[in-house]
């Protein structure tokens, strides 16, 4: 039977099982809260045999609403700062701790395509949580590179981004 991680490219399906043989390891388990990749890194993350065990939950947050309701996030904070923002990521990381048990969270909110007229497609931001740590923020410009390139290079900082909370 195929699997998704069977149709990316070599140096993501590397890195997935890289993470989480590293968080196996270290006895560590991982979530994420996704907007603009949808759930894309949460698949990917469970879809590895024998290692997906370190995959706690997955917050699918595409609305404003989601992120409010399932995350706890302050309506009035996306309405100020936007919800393709820092403050934002770094509440749905932290939210995403919050609402779950797992050690690392990683959140990632972004315009994989064109939005509005004043947002800029590519914009994406990120935030990565780990418990009794400082959550850690990263902005990327993927630019106008059509919806699914920009949500696999959001996937790939993610897993790096992982990766590194978890040393």
């Amino acid at each position: 039977m195929e699997r998704l991680i069977d149709r990316l490219p070599d140096d993501l399906e590397q890195a997935v099982q890289t993470l989480l043989r590293k968080a196996c390891a270290r006895s560590l388990t991982l979530a994420t809260a996704e907007s603009c990749t949808g759930g894309l890194l949460a698949a990917l993350l469970t879809d590895v045999e024998g290692l997906s065990h370190a995959f706690e939950r997955g917050f699918i947050v595409y609305s404003d609403a989601a992120k409010a309701g399932m995350l706890g996030i302050d309506r009035q904070l996306i309405r100020a700062e936007g919800a393709v923002s820092r403050a934002v990521a770094l509440a749905m990381a932290n939210g995403a701790l919050a609402h779950g048990a797992a050690d690392v969270v990683l959140a990632v909110t972004g315009f994989a395509g064109p939005a509005g007229p004043d947002d800029e497609p590519g914009l994406v931001h990120f935030g990565c949580a780990r418990r009794g740590r400082e959550p850690v923020h990263r902005e990327e410009h993927f630019g106008d590179r059509g919806r699914g390139a920009v949500r696999l290079g959001a996937v790939r900082v993610a897993l790096e981004m992982m990766s590194e909370a978890l040393d």
